[in-house]
């Protein structure tokens, strides 16, 4: 055999380094994703269960995401994220948006629901109604329309008790004696 052999054999061509992937498939097509969140300097979440989308990417309808994801190119229709949700600088989107946090640093037009946490970039332009507990808009992010800073479902549980005047009364320190 020749790889062993102090003659080298001319005919056989040299050996290209073979990668080993962990899981012994096949390389991905595209970098990881975490790679360009970083790039960028947007907040990211953890590595598993996220989807990218690129600044080529173009998408009419609805998407869903189970875990953490990031829009760098156009949406036009409806996002829904279970995890937190990344609008890139590039993004352009033209969507409703549902997710627990959502970080927003590229162009939206329509109403964003954050259930956690929503934060608007000083490279941001948001046209719509915001809805989330918590909300951070940066100086230089412009935002045109309404905002809400209670859950959807902090609505649906306030009530009003009215109590008797004499519950009232009472409360108040001034009781009356009949």
């Amino acid at each position: 055999m020749a790889l062993f052999t102090k003659e080298a054999d001319k005919s056989a061509k040299p050996a290209q380094p073979q990668t080993q992937w962990p899981d012994k498939s096949t390389p991905p097509a595209v970098p990881p994703a975490d790679e360009k969140p970083a790039a960028r300097g947007l907040a990211t979440a953890g590595a598993e269960g996220r989807a990218y989308l690129d600044r080529g990417a173009r998408v009419n309808g609805k998407l869903y995401f189970e875990g953490a994801a990031r829009i760098d190119g156009q949406v036009d229709g409806e996002i829904t994220s279970k995890d937190s949700l990344v609008i890139g600088e590039t993004a352009v989107i033209t969507a409703h948006i549902n997710a627990t946090s959502v970080v927003v640093g590229g162009k939206v037009s329509g109403d964003i629901n954050a259930t956690h946490r929503l934060e608007i970039r000083p490279s941001a332009r948001v046209v719509g109604n915001l809805a989330s507990p918590v909300l951070v808009i940066h100086e230089g992010a412009s935002f045109e329309g309404h905002c809400t800073m209670q859950v959807e479902a902090g609505r649906d549980e306030r009530k009003v008790t009215v109590f008797p005047k004499e519950e009232r009364l009472a409360q108040a320190g001034g009781q009356k004696q009949a």
